[in-house]
Parts: C-alpha cells; structure tokens; sequence
C-alpha cells in the first residue's frame, strides 16, 4: 500500500528521550544513544511541529497515587527522593532545542495522561502523530494506542525507537503494531522526512 504524504497537521511526539533513561540508573537505556542522531533528524525537520514529553516521578512512593505507589516501592532508587531532579530534563542535544512550551510532562505512560494534552491537539487541528523515543513497549506503546482510540494517523519512526528490553521492542514493532496496521504505520526516518517536507 502506497504511503500516503502528511498533511500540513502533522505533530512529531518525542517520549521520554531524558537523563534519567541515558545515564547510569535503574531504568538505564543504552539504546537510547543508538536512536538519537535519528531523533534528532527527525526535530530538525520540524522543530516548531515537535513536542518533547518527560516522565516525571513523584518525591516517594507514599505521594504516587493508587497502584503506582507499589511501583514506587519497587522502583524507589528513581523518585526524587533518591535521584537529582535534573535527571528528569532532556538529553543534552534535544535540551539545547527544546522550547519550554514544547515539553510535556507526565506521570502515566501516555502522554495523554497529561492535562489538557488532548484538547492542545485538538486546538491545533492536529490529525497525525509521529512518535519516536522509548520505550517501544512501555510509554511509546501506550501513546500509540491512546492515539489510535482518539482517531489520529500514526506514524511510528522504526529507527527513532528503542527499549531496555530488546525483544519486547521487536514483538512490539513486528508482532503487535501490525495488528493494527489500519491504524498504524511503520516507517523509516528518512521517510518520515521527506514525506513530512513534501
């Protein structure tokens, strides 16, 4: 099937591409290094039509909410409590382009999960997401498929993502998005920007 151009309402979604994911943590991702040239394309050719989404931690478990506390308890080594609050900011190349208007933090694994993040795309007339970032299979996965319930186009930039979790990335991308494959295209950066400047 014949990839169809983006339209002028196309909006690149960066997840998680933050200190706390690239550095030496708990929740390290050594991937993240490998896609990032590939991020970067990606924001370059449009900067102004990119938003960068972080996911924040709450100071301990006790002032997570409902069942996020028992992942706090397990995950303690990454609240504010334990790690400098600067480890929640962006990588460094992405931080030095990133316009404060343009992040969006979270505390779910969608960055629907973010207030008034919904009706900012709606305002905007938004009909195409592009997602990069990681993880695939945890809070990129989630954004898709809230994405994909709320109606928009989703692109997914193959190469722009990663996981801790090498083979969860792989049955993500090879098993589970082609399911959806109505609602859901896969595509190589250098696609995603030639189609996005045409």
């Amino acid at each position: 099937m014949e990839t169809l151009p983006f339209s002028k309402n196309a909006l690149h979604v960066v997840i998680d591409m933050q200190r706390l994911f690239a550095e030496e943590t708990e929740w390290h991702t050594p991937a993240i290094a490998a896609i990032l040239p590939n991020v970067m394309k990606l924001t370059r050719a449009k900067p102004s039509d990119t938003v960068f989404a972080r996911f924040v931690v709450p100071q301990n478990a006790d002032a997570a909410k409902g069942a996020w506390k028992n992942y706090y308890r397990r995950w303690s080594s990454v609240t504010l409590d334990a790690i400098d609050p600067a480890m929640l900011g962006l990588v460094a190349p992405l931080a030095a382009i990133a316009h404060e208007r343009s992040i969006i933090d979270k505390q779910t694994y969608s960055i629907f999960g973010s207030e008034g993040f919904s009706e900012r795309l709606r305002a905007a007339g938004i009909d195409t997401l592009i997602f990069s970032g990681i993880e695939t299979d945890v809070c990129v996965y989630a954004s898709v498929l809230d994405a994909v319930d709320e109606g928009y186009r989703v692109i997914l930039a193959a190469d722009a993502l990663a996981s801790s979790n090498a083979q969860a990335h792989d049955v993500v991308l090879g098993t589970l998005v082609p399911r959806l494959s109505e609602q859901i295209e896969i595509l190589s950066t250098e696609t995603i920007v030639k189609l996005w400047q045409a």
